[in-house]
């Protein structure tokens, strides 16, 4: 049975090929260098080809400020392209799992976002993602699941928990982290042992929020962090988001509901802390690796 990860570069990508590898499961990687995932005709041929039985899509325009000045171009990736995977995993009867985020929520309020509440988003990525969602549960809902995540961080490329260990080694000068900004920080590795988990004992198709546990602050996750590495904590110091303007309008509450796990046959992903503290030995490393 293979299965096709697109995005495969990306780190969540990376993480899924990771836990596939180590259950013995057949994969195939889909990188830029295989072909562009945003033509039509060469995403049916691809597809056709392999004839895998899952396909995973994590791949994304993920620059929330560049959306901005680029509508079309995050809509190409965030939007078309899960059109043309959806409408050649349904052509192959493929189990299609498609990663989506948490902007595609208001963010106005401060209760969990629940799975089937209405899509408000406020940025053009977040329009984009919400337009991804749409396509997919309008063409293949049939045998599709949608897993939104949010603040992901890993040992590959760039994120906001490398960026923290990295300031936190560098020197002792302090660390400005907005506080009014809430949701869910997650380990990439663990968002991908819950979708390899969820296609495997093939819950229910539908909705589920990927996210670890819990919720913070990006302050409180600085903190976390700097903690967990050994460095001085009130080094990290509070600020409003005044404080960074930014083109793209952040949601203030990303934190995600998980009713949708109870009854699925897959209990919901641990605490956000539990999570980080395992990871943080090989974040470190990661940074220090490079420089």
């Amino acid at each position: 049975m293979t299965w096709l990860v697109v995005g495969a570069s990306g780190q969540l990508g990376k993480s899924v090929c990771e836990v596939l590898d180590e259950r013995g499961i057949d994969n195939v990687r889909w990188n830029r260098e295989n072909g562009s995932v945003s033509l039509e005709g060469f995403v049916s041929t691809y597809v056709r080809e392999i004839k895998p039985k899952v396909i995973i899509n994590c791949t994304a325009w993920t620059d929330v400020d560049g959306a901005e000045a680029n509508e079309l171009g995050a809509k190409l990736v965030n939007a078309d392209t899960v059109g043309y995977l959806a409408t050649a995993a349904k052509a192959c009867d493929a189990v299609f799992a498609h990663v989506s985020t948490d902007y595609v929520f208001s963010g106005v309020g401060t209760s969990p976002w629940r799975e089937d509440e209405p899509k408000q988003p406020i940025s053009a990525y977040g329009r984009t993602k919400a337009q991804g969602e749409d396509l997919l549960q309008l063409i293949y809902p049939k045998r599709s699941y949608i897993f939104r995540t949010a603040w992901l961080y890993s040992t590959y490329g760039k994120n906001f928990a490398k960026t923290m260990v990295k300031l936190s080694l560098k020197d002792e000068a302090d660390v400005s982290v907005v506080t009014d900004q809430i949701g869910q920080p997650t380990f990439a590795q663990d968002l991908a042992e819950q979708i390899v988990d969820s296609v495997q004992k093939e819950i229910p198709f539908g909705i589920y929020h990927g996210t670890n546990s819990g919720q913070a602050s990006w302050f409180e996750f600085a903190q976390e962090i700097f903690r967990l590495v050994g460095s001085d904590v009130a080094r990290v110091k509070p600020v409003d988001s005044d404080a960074f303007p930014q083109p793209a309008k952040r949601p203030a509450c990303s934190v995600l509901g998980h009713d949708n796990w109870a009854g699925s046959g897959v209990d919901e992903m641990r605490d956000w802390k539990i999570a980080l503290a395992e990871a943080m030995p090989a974040i470190v490393s990661a940074v220090k690796a490079e420089g």
